[in-house]
């Protein structure tokens, strides 16, 4: 069992310091993937549209989404800067909580509007920043 815990501590905390650490940041970013993933199953199922092909591909663009965030710490480092990471975990915020709010209303969940318009302004800040 150590060694287990061992493995975990090992590869959890090389992961983090590729993503630029720990901070609320990436936990709100790693939040919210999780819930839109399990939002998202509800949802194909509540449509009767459960597929598990579809269901790996989505893991596989969840755990491929950090690499921006990667990329984006790195070229920090580099110019010395602090910006490219948090734009890159702002972006993947706004996406997850728009998908979120989609899979919820899919389902009759209703959405806070003031929840949603964060969400959106959240999105236009880093559009704008992007350009």
């Amino acid at each position: 069992m150590d060694k287990a815990k061992w493995t975990a501590a090992i590869v959890g905390g090389t992961i983090t310091a590729l993503l630029g650490g720990w901070d609320i940041m990436l936990q709100v970013l790693v939040g919210f993937v999780v819930a839109d993933y399990i939002t998202g199953l509800i949802a194909a199922w509540y449509e009767k549209k459960l597929n598990s092909d579809v269901g790996l591909r989505g893991i596989a663009k969840k755990v491929l989404l950090f690499v921006p965030v990667a990329i984006g710490f790195w070229l920090d480092q580099i110019l010395g800067q602090e910006i490219l990471r948090n734009l890159s975990i702002w972006f993947y915020i706004a996406n997850e909580g728009l998908s979120i709010l989609e899979n919820l209303t899919t389902v009759g969940v209703p959405f806070p509007p003031a929840l949603a318009d964060a969400l959106e302004q959240l999105k236009a800040k880093e559009e704008s920043h992007a350009e």
